[in-house]
């Protein structure tokens, strides 16, 4: 029980003004466009877990995972409807028990005064480093998928590597995640508004992937300034 009230009241601790702002916005965003495009209450609750859960990510909370279960759930089923495998194998063989990790491996490293996650980076040669074999990896598995006749082989190929590269960095504490998520949001804004486009109905997924690509830059200055402070 004693933990328990100490993991709650970290939670609570170091929110700013602008924090709240931020997560009740993209919630209302999320609400809004999917009250007006009368979207499905499945795609609504993977879209608000979805945001919740990278915003609280860049805060540093490890409630962040909680959300990160939920959401992997509800998105590969929105995925699978949409027929975007890749998507669906990527959450539920990947994300889903990456979160339990996460979740574990960031309870060694919170600051008790702020209440967040320790935040880090690489040093630049090593950073170089990561995304050159990064980009390596797209390249190889690109290759993989178009022997396979994947359709869009490479853009498949680089968000699926992106994500699971930037997933590890994440758990790792490491400000660099952030360049990776950028580069899987806008590939995955695009793929989704491409779906729209040609009638699907999942306004809130574009629209969470829309919030998270605007959060993974606020996030990336975030994690820039305060890595520092530890490197």
């Amino acid at each position: 029980m004693e933990g328990l009230k100490k993991y709650i009241k970290s939670e609570l601790t170091g929110w700013k003004i602008f924090d709240v702002i931020w997560l009740l916005l993209a919630t209302a965003v999320i609400l809004g466009l999917s009250i007006y495009w009368k979207d499905n209450w499945m795609s609504l609750t993977a879209a608000l877990t979805g945001v919740w859960c990278v915003i609280l990510t860049g805060k540093g909370k490890r409630s962040s995972f909680i959300f990160g279960v939920i959401n992997v759930v509800f998105y590969a089923l929105v995925a699978y409807e949409a027929k975007y495998y890749g998507e669906v194998m990527l959450n539920v063989l990947y994300y889903f028990p990456m979160n339990f990790v996460g979740w574990f491996a960031w309870k060694k490293h919170m600051n008790d005064d702020t209440g967040e996650v320790v935040k880090t980076r690489m040093p630049f040669k090593k950073g170089l480093i990561v995304y050159a074999l990064t980009a390596a990896a797209i390249f190889g598995y690109g290759l993989v998928l178009q022997a396979m006749g994947g359709a869009l082989p490479f853009i498949d190929s680089m968000s699926t590597v992106i994500s699971v590269v930037a997933q590890v960095l994440s758990i790792k504490r490491l400000m660099e995640q952030w360049v990776l998520w950028i580069v899987v949001d806008v590939v995955t804004v695009i793929m989704w508004a491409v779906n729209f486009a040609n009638g699907g109905e999942s306004i809130a997924t574009l629209a969470m992937w829309s919030v998270y690509l605007l959060n993974a830059f606020i996030m990336f200055f975030r994690w820039y300034r305060e890595s520092k402070r530890t490197a």
